[in-house]
């Protein structure tokens, strides 16, 4: 090798190792080698049934060996006898089944031989097995007495085993085994005793060979038992066979063993095998077997019997079974017994074996073979399949030990070493080659090698040499020595590279030389990128039935793009690629999802990678979460009177601890059928101690419950009925109600059904005058009320009530203070007087009933007012009445929503919850004038461009007498910017319409029209429009209001309007039905705004139904706003209108602003109080 390498100018400093080939790699077949067995067959059995019989014997060498066979220890001549076909270059023949085939069982050992030796195979049996068949025999009918014993005998024919052996009827009925008839392992029937029914005509023994696929039937046979003959003068045929059986009665006797074995027998039984020990009793009464072992322990502390305890069987014996073993037969007349001497023992087994191999010339060789067995197994040298000669052999040969020195080419043979005793033979061969031959390198030249980094690489140079070559490796004619950390050269030449790195990648040399010759190979070796993954989410924790998706990112390097593959597996096992469970478990490539997720998806999932290089795995664990699985085995403990303790084991929480744990009950008499939550208990709690209710048959279930839910309720427990007592509380909530004045009914709240603690519940009610009456009243009562009559109207009494049932009283009661049957007042509040605070509002006072005259709980007072005539036209009005509610007792009220500038009547009642007292006499007050509503319209009649006409109506409602109009303009655009406000005042009431002049022209205007009184202006009317552009006609009249069409139709509309107003007016003076209330606008007046605090009743029209069909105001502009925005700020309220008949017309109206009062009357409203 220095020779080689210096050839190339280079020095290198390599490692070397010395390979051993003794044992450690298989010959190539291009050598010369020794035979050698690769396949044989063994114990062969020759079915009828199969077409041949295939006996194998193959072997390698160098040269091809030949094949010899030997049957039972003569040579056996394969081609004398046409029916054995054979192979060339094979000792495995075949027999085929035609004809008589027994003279090939036998004993068969194949010899394969070269030039250089003979291997020989263990010993093939080939096994021909004759049909079974029972031998056809008269056998003669057994007569016996009642009592005596009797044997059936089988007596089954040969066959492979194993033999099962069934006794039946000619039916195939089996015949019943006991203790007093059964069946010995050798298939005998014994009869401990026989009694007559024993007595048949179709005993059939049935031997069954499975293996043979064969039963065979014995001949039946017939068993006759009769009674003793001196029994027959009894007259009874039971005395008699009871006379027979005190007669016939005697101590066990062994069958089995037979008396002519002894007291003691020996047993051998195979290591590891099944020991099975009989002891089979004949008596009367029938014998009981039982079994010890005299010396030492039984393997089990119940030992294994089998047939009703006659058979002792023990598996899987080892040497600690050895023993003495005693059965014993017993029954009321005595005893029988034998002891088994149970020995050991064990074929021949291994130690060591003789181990060839390759040895050099000039070597030395030790063969050692030692066997264990009981008895001892015999040692038998032989080489090349014959025995050894000591005197002809050059070396030194002993029972355990072969040796020999300076080994030659021509030592080279096969050893073989025989243990033997009488349970049977092993055998072991050891091929010896002496060779002398340059070193053989049997992996290819230029292999290529691949692997990534970080993980270890493997170059392979498998070398056959002998002597044993030196080996070593270099790489790309570097003069630096293979690092030794992370470069190991294996024993059979690989040179492993550990953790490799990118800079590993190169070419490498194996070198291989000894004293015969020199061999070397190259090898390359590339290093890729390593494949990495990461799956997401990481741990994942879903709730059950949702959806979870897992994605698996992976790196990989891109020479193993073709090869790189992507699977799931779920706790180890892959999951398919096609969706599975109906599409619930999708696998797309590099994604995972499972929907609707079960808690069997529960998991560690694995995404893992596979190149041609590597495989990289990356799982995460799947945490499904559900609701707790329901609480088990619900146990009622320490029953008392009151409690019982619950106890329960917890389901299983699905991975969400149990917050707590709900216990509910049910009872069967009440509300059957229906659950109640009793308690509840922290999650970690499995017991809880229950408060009880007396007289409830009580069961209970728990429910769990953790952060996703309630698990179902656990099955029920048992019923727990408690014990009746008197009842712990009284009825609740005692009040009085009354319909009539003389009347007290009492009421109060009932027990509730779990409340009653027993049977027979009635309520004990007590009852006196406050202050009158010392002596209680007292009525016993089913119901939950009592009522009273003939009571003097509106006293206090004092009320108990208290529960009782068939055990006894409740507590004693509370008194509670309740007032008989009120009547309606019977007196009028006086000194009414009326405050005007403003045109639309008054404070109202008056002085309160006496106490003694409300005759009942004082409710609040009623204030009713009605408008009498107009102040402005004088005209007269009916009576339409409202009125307002004030609350407790008080002696003023706000009256809002009035009319300006009218006459009113008003009137005061004290009212309790049994009705209204009387009217006071009727005040009569004015509102002063007030600000007028708005215009009804505002219209442009006409544009030019520097002025525009104005058409305005009258106002809504005048509330005064009108002194003119305000008209104001300004100048807006589009942008929401406005100029200063022009006013024109209009003192002649009686104008309608006004030019406006001086106004910019092509301008966007905006227009207010207001009508004033004395009192001020009103809401104003609004416009817009825009002038023309100079040398232009153009706005929302042009062209039109000069037009005679347009002038006559507006003649038309005024008739119309006219017509309609006349109509109104005679339907109302024929007492026709209209709104009278339109919308007013009120603004704010410095009186009104000091008295914003002031409280205001409860305000309502009547109990009757509206007006159906009331007419709104002519010219349809109003439009209906609510009541509450104004009156809530005075108080609570309801308010309306009526008229004379006291039906309800119309509505109270008026603006938004702060401090107007404005209502509907749509309905009637309650306004709170600011008192």
């Amino acid at each position: 090798m220095e020779m080689l390498l210096s050839t190339k100018g280079i020095t290198i400093c390599l490692f070397f190792v010395v390979l051993s080939l003794a044992a450690a790699i298989e010959i190539p077949l291009s050598v010369s080698q020794l035979p050698t067995i690769t396949e044989q067959s063994h114990t062969q059995v020759a079915y009828p049934f199969d077409e041949d019989f295939t006996i194998k014997c193959e072997a390698r060498g160098n040269p091809q060996p030949t094949f010899n066979w030997t049957k039972d220890g003569k040579p056996f001549d394969l081609s004398s006898d046409p029916r054995i076909v054979t192979s060339n270059n094979s000792g495995t023949f075949v027999i085929q089944n035609r004809g008589i085939i027994n003279n090939f069982q036998g004993k068969y050992r194949c010899f394969a031989s070269n030039v250089l030796g003979t291997a020989m195979s263990e010993e093939i049996e080939l096994i021909v097995p004759s049909v079974p068949k029972f031998p056809k025999e008269k056998i003669e009918p057994l007569d016996v007495e009642h009592g005596d014993s009797v044997i059936l005998h089988c007596n089954p024919p040969k066959g492979i085993p194993p033999l099962h052996i069934y006794w039946m009827n000619i039916d195939l009925q089996h015949i019943p085994q006991d203790e007093r008839v059964s069946m010995s392992l050798k298939g005998d029937l014994y009869f401990a005793n026989v009694e007559e029914s024993d007595s048949r005509s179709d005993y059939c023994c049935f031997a069954a060979f499975p293996r043979l696929r064969t039963i065979v039937q014995k001949m039946p046979m017939t068993l006759r038992v009769s009674r003793l003959k001196h029994a027959n003068d009894s007259g009874s045929p039971n005395a008699a066979v009871t006379k027979a059986n005190f007669i016939k009665e005697r101590k066990p006797k062994l069958l089995i063993p037979p008396e002519s074995a002894g007291v003691s027998s020996s047993v051998t039984v195979i290591k590891g095998g099944v020991l099975l020990l009989e002891c089979i009793a004949e008596g009367l009464p029938t014998p009981h077997l039982s079994w010890v072992k005299v010396t030492g322990n039984m393997p089990k502390d119940e030992p294994e019997t089998e047939n009703f305890g006659k058979i002792l069987k023990i598996d899987q014996v080892t040497a600690a079974d050895e023993g003495t073993y005693q059965c014993t037969a017993s029954n009321p007349m005595g005893r029988a017994r034998h002891e088994f001497n149970v020995h050991v023992e064990e074929p021949p087994q291994w130690l060591k074996k003789p181990e060839g191999g390759v040895y050099s010339v000039g070597t030395n060789l030790v063969l050692l073979c030692e066997a264990i067995g009981n008895p001892e197994p015999s040692i038998q040298w032989k080489l090349n399949g014959m025995p050894i000669d000591g005197r002809t052999f050059r070396g030194r040969i002993s029972t355990r030990e072969i040796s020999l020195t300076n080994l030659q080419l021509q030592d080279s043979a096969v050893f073989q070493c025989e243990a033997s005793n009488k349970h049977g033979t092993i055998l072991a061969s050891a091929n010896v080659n002496v060779l002398n031959i340059a070193p053989l390198i049997l992996t290819s030249d230029g292999e290529n090698y691949a692997t990534v980094v970080g993980y270890s690489a493997f170059l392979h140079c498998d070398i056959f040499a002998s002597p044993a070559a030196d080996v070593g490796w270099t790489k790309d004619d570097s003069i630096e020595p293979l690092s030794a950390f992370r470069y190991e050269l294996n024993k059979n030449g690989t040179l492993e590279i550990r953790d490799t790195k990118k800079e590993d990648s190169g070419s490498y040399a194996c070198w291989a030389a000894n004293s015969v010759g020199k061999r070397a190979i190259t090898a390359n070796l590339d290093i890729r990128d390593a494949t990495k993954l990461v799956v997401t989410p990481k741990n994942p924790r879903v709730l059950k039935s949702h959806s979870v998706l897992l994605k698996c990112q992976a790196e990989y390097d891109s020479h193993l793009k073709h090869s790189f593959k992507l699977s799931w597996r779920k706790d180890g096992d892959e999951l398919p690629v096609n969706s599975t469970e109906g599409g619930r478990i999708v696998l797309d490539r590099d994604t995972l999802f499972i929907s609707s997720v079960l808690l069997e998806d529960q998991g560690v999932y694995m995404c893992v990678a596979s190149t041609a290089l590597d495989t990289a795995k990356a799982e995460v664990q799947l945490i499904v979460l559900d609701v707790p699985d329901p609480p088990e085995d619900l146990q009622l403990s320490e029953n008392q009177n009151r409690s019982v303790r619950l106890s329960w084991k917890a389901g299983a929480s699905h991975n969400s601890p149990v917050n707590e744990s709900i216990i509910e009950f049910e009872e069967n008499h009440w509300e059957p059928g229906r659950w109640q939550e009793l308690s509840r208990v922290p999650g970690d709690d499995t017991t809880a101690l229950l408060s009880l209710a007396p007289y409830v048959n009580y069961q209970f279930r728990v429910v769990s419950v953790n952060a996703v839910g309630r698990s179902q309720p656990s099955k029920p427990s048992l019923r727990y009925a408690t014990p009746p007592a008197a009842p712990d509380k009284n009825p609740e909530n005692i009040r009085v109600e009354a319909s009539e004045p003389n009347e007290m009914v009492m009421k109060w709240e009932p027990l509730k059904p779990m409340e009653r603690n027993g049977p027979g519940l009635e309520y004990k009610v007590s009852w006196r005058q406050r202050g009158v009456e010392t002596d209680w009243n007292e009525e016993l009562v089913k119901k939950h009320s009592l009522s009273v009559r003939n009571v003097p109207t509106f006293v206090p009494y004092e009320i108990k009530v208290q529960a009782v049932n068939n055990l006894g009283s409740g507590p004693e009661p509370n008194i509670t203070i309740g007032y008989s049957g009120e009547d309606v007042p019977d007196a009028a509040p006086s000194g009414v007087s009326v405050e005007v605070v403003n045109s639309t509002l008054v404070k109202v006072f008056w002085f309160g009933i006496p106490r003694d005259r409300v005759r009942g709980h004082l409710r609040g007072y009623k204030v009713s007012w009605w408008k009498t005539k107009s102040m402005l036209d004088g005209k007269r009005h009916h009576p339409e009445k409202h009125f307002l509610t004030f609350v407790g007792d008080r002696n003023y009220g706000m009256i809002p929503g009035l009319e300006p500038f009218s006459e009113f009547r008003l009137t005061v009642l004290a009212f309790n919850s049994r009705g209204d007292g009387p009217e006071s006499s009727p005040v009569v007050f004015e509102t002063p004038e007030g600000v007028p509503e708005q215009p009804r319209f505002l219209r442009i009649l006409n544009f030019d461009q520097d002025s525009v006409t104005l058409s305005w109506g009258l106002p809504k409602k005048a509330n005064g007498h009108l002194t003119g109009y305000i008209l104001q303009y300004q100048i807006i655009n589009e942008t929401h910017e406005v100029g200063p406000v022009s006013d024109v005042s209009i003192t002649n009431r009686s104008t309608l319409s006004w030019r406006l002049a001086g106004l910019s022209p092509s301008t966007k205007y905006k227009f207010y029209a207001k009508a004033c009184t004395a009192k001020g202006c009103g809401k104003a009317a609004t416009e817009e429009g825009l002038t023309l552009a100079q040398g232009t006609y153009a706005g929302i009249y042009d062209g039109i209001s000069t037009q005679g069409w347009f002038i006559g139709l507006m003649c038309a509309i005024a008739l119309l309007t006219l017509l309609l107003l006349t109509i109104c007016f005679v339907r109302r003076n024929k007492g026709g039905k209209y709104s009278v209330k339109e919308k007013e606008d009120l603004h704010p007046d410095p009186e009104a705004q000091s008295i914003k605090d002031e409280i205001f009743g409860e305000y309502s029209d009547s109990d009757e139904k509206p007006l159906k069909g009331s007419l709104q105001s002519l010219n349809g502009d109003i439009k209906a706003t609510g009541s509450a925005d104004s009156l809530v700020d005075y108080g609570e309220g309801e308010h309306g209108m009526f008229n004379e008949d006291g039906s309800f017309i119309g509505a109270y109206s008026g603006s938004k602003e702060k401090g107007s009062v404005e209502s509907t009357g749509s309905s009637t409203a309650t306004f709170p109080l600011h008192a």
